[in-house]
């Protein structure tokens, strides 16, 4: 039996975008890429309280950079857990 299921899942996680000072409640799915991870928090906060950039955005967890094509349940990130999303500068 695997321990990563490929039926989705909502998880609530705790998010901060780089530059912002607000957190946020965010519900991901378990199959969601990082990249998606970092559009969703995102969402919530470019163009509000960060300037939008051209660039792409990392997602941080437990302060190791994630791979952008890992899932949520990939990475092991619980209900509750913390992710730093933030522009990667070049």
């Amino acid at each position: 039996m695997s321990l990563v299921s490929s039926e989705p899942r909502a998880i609530p996680i705790n998010a901060l975008f780089g530059g912002d000072f607000v957190t946020l409640l965010v519900v991901v799915l378990s199959t969601d890429t990082m990249a998606d991870v970092g559009r969703k928090v995102a969402a919530n906060v470019v163009g509000k309280r960060v300037a939008p950039r051209r660039a792409d955005m990392a997602v941080y967890y437990r302060d190791e950079l994630v791979p952008s094509d890992r899932t949520v349940a990939q990475a092991g990130i619980a209900p509750l857990q913390f992710v730093l999303v933030d522009y990667v500068d070049d």
